[in-house]
């Protein structure tokens, strides 16, 4: 489990210098951390490092150390070709990245990193990866201020009366609008560094860096075919660049398009690492994919290791997760128990998973590629075949379609932009009151609401960096790796307009017709999607009195964040035949076990 900590502070102070000379102390005495930069101002922490997988790279003359994994790479429109970078920097690359602030460093390099640097000016500062796979936390101490990736680390050197308090403003908000994607959590005094951002340490100076809005508003017009080629080279570029780092390694194999490409692009004799696919199955309609997976594993000439979702999780595991930053949405870890089972037997350091494909290549049902293409092209002789794509995409007709698309051009509709948490259904007239969203949102909210529709729902999901840390098995987990969400990938589709993303009327047309050739034809052509509700809703008939005993008797209802009386309709009812669906119950769960965790 890789993991880093770091004080940066004012030198010439006497008081925060001793602050700091203190904690690194505290440090330096826990064996497993290791410091790997050291300068007036500044010191880095690390441990669980892993050559090849998690290094630390210094800047020359030790003026400052990346941490993670990267990539050198290429202009997209150039050949790409992903090389691991090794050792540490010279001194003409370091100065490079130093007087760009960081600039060179996200232009000529990706991967999972997190950099602490000394700029040209003086100032410390540290920069988060666009992919924002490494989390990047920090809150102040006696003037030091203390970046971290995994918060149990940086309350190991708090004292019992310094620990964070719930931020209410902020977790009203997440309960009313979901997971929020800008730098407050929902913790007073912690706050998280952006992907893409560079933070000025000394000022407290955020500076974006890289931004999806950005690359969504500069669309890349190319011709189906060439489309189609540019994006598989680039997703088994990036797809074989991760898988590079590890001898061994699990992938997590539903059976749908995304985890089928992913697997096609490491069949065996096409990547040196070690591939076994593994499967989690369960009751229900749409629950069991096994049948894909053995087709999808048996063409790529790769093991396949079926499990079934555990039929018995007890939601009070649930109350025992780390302490973090925000609630944690506990649904997709529910398996991590057999994940580090698995992992450990058959010497795995690490999971793939094929998580962001729906936004990246836009499996959303609906007519907005129309919008989008009215957006960006206009009214011309392509819109007709844009509708009609548009229409069999959404399920409507195409005149539908045409005129939404239309209506969506002269007057956009806020609706369409607006997002839900787990409490609408539940929400009293109180706990929206005082609660400003301009606090919690993302510096480039205001550009992505001018985007058009279907590129600022693709940019916005694209936002949100997917959770790295089991909260669960924790040290006995495998790395997780998330190669569809790659920065080379991500800023690709993001400038592949979505109505080319779904030609023809099907989501993921664009991905489908890349990899055609290397997956079986009956997993390029499903409609059907695969799922875990029948399974989420087991699970939680199966605990529906702790879930009882949490939820009503719990903070929220007793701040009236909750409406305590229809919660309790719902939950006397069976949970599936009321307002609210099940993974909006384990959600307000999720809530309610972190708030356990901070209660004094």
């Amino acid at each position: 489990m890789f993991r880093y900590l770091a004080f940066v502070w004012d030198s010439n102070l006497a008081d925060p210098s001793a602050a700091a000379n203190e904690l690194g102390s505290q440090t330096r005495q826990i064996q497993v951390w290791r410091q790997v930069l050291s300068r007036p101002g500044m010191q880095v922490y690390t441990r669980g490092e892993k050559t090849g997988i998690n290094d630390s790279l210094l800047l020359h003359d030790h003026r400052g150390v990346i941490l993670g994994k990267l990539f050198q790479r290429q202009s997209l429109e150039q050949a790409f070709h992903p090389r691991a970078k090794q050792g540490n920097f010279d001194q003409k690359s370091s100065t490079e990245i130093l007087n760009s602030g960081g600039r060179a460093l996200q232009q000529q390099f990706w991967g999972r990193y997190i950099a602490f640097f000394t700029d040209k000016g003086g100032a410390h500062c540290v920069l988060r990866d666009p992919s924002g796979t490494l989390p990047c936390f920090h809150l102040q101490r006696h003037g030091v201020t203390v970046v971290f990736s995994w918060l149990e680390d940086a309350l190991q050197v708090l004292d019992a009366q310094e620990l964070p308090r719930v931020n209410w403003d902020a977790l009203r908000a997440q309960l009313l609008h979901g997971p929020q994607i800008g730098k407050g959590t929902a913790l007073d005094g912690v706050q998280q560094v952006l992907p893409g951002e560079m933070l000025d340490l000394s000022q407290g100076r955020p500076t974006l860096l890289w931004d999806a809005v950005h690359f969504a508003r500069s669309p890349l017009y190319l011709p189906f075919e060439d489309a189609a080629s540019l994006l598989r080279h680039t997703v088994r570029s990036c797809v074989q660049a991760w898988a590079g780092s590890y001898d061994t390694l699990l992938l997590r194999l539903s059976g749908g398009v995304d985890s089928s490409i992913m697997l096609s692009c490491l069949a065996a004799g096409s990547s040196p690492a070690d591939v076994i696919c593994l499967n989690y199955h369960s009751p229900g309609s749409n629950s069991d994919e096994r049948h894909y997976a053995r087709l999808a594993a048996s063409r790529a000439g790769r093991d396949l290791l079926e499990r079934e979702r555990e039929p018995g999780f007890q939601l009070e595991r649930v109350l025992q997760t780390a302490r973090m930053p925000d609630p944690v949405h506990y649904l997709g870890w529910m398996n991590s128990r057999t994940d580090a089972h698995l992992a450990a037997a058959h010497a795995a350091p690490a999971l793939f998973t094929g998580a962001g494909g729906d936004a990246l290549f836009f499996e959303i049902s609906s007519w907005w590629p129309a919008a989008d293409y009215l957006a960006t092209r206009g009214l011309d002789s392509g819109f007709a075949s844009a509708a009609l794509d548009a229409a069999r995409l959404g399920r409507t007709s195409v005149w539908r379609a045409a005129r939404f698309a239309l209506r969506e051009r002269l007057k956009p509709d806020p609706a369409l932009r607006a997002t839900s948490g787990p409490a609408t259904a539940f929400s009293t007239e109180s706990s929206a009151q005082g609660v400003d969203m301009e606090l919690f949102s993302h510096p480039a909210q205001d550009e992505a609401q001018r985007l058009p529709i279907g590129k600022f729902t693709q940019a916005t999901a694209l936002m949100q960096p997917i959770g790295y840390y089991d909260p669960f098995e924790q040290e006995a987990a495998p790395e997780l790796v998330n190669p569809l969400l790659s920065q080379p990938l991500v800023e690709l589709c993001l400038r592949l307009p979505s109505h080319l993303l779904t030609r023809g009327g099907q989501g993921r047309a664009l991905a489908r017709r890349a990899f055609e050739n290397d997956l079986p034809a009956s997993i390029i052509r499903r409609r059907s999607k695969g799922g875990m509700e029948e399974h989420v809703k087991a699970v939680l008939n199966a605990n529906i009195n702790t879930v009882r005993e949490l939820l009503l008797d719990g903070e929220l209802c007793r701040r009236g964040l909750l409406d305590r009386s229809r919660l309790q309709a719902q939950l006397f009812d069976r949970p599936s035949t009321q307002s609210a669906s099940s993974s909006q119950i384990h959600a307000l769960v999720a809530v309610e076990a972190w708030l356990s965790r901070w209660q004094p």
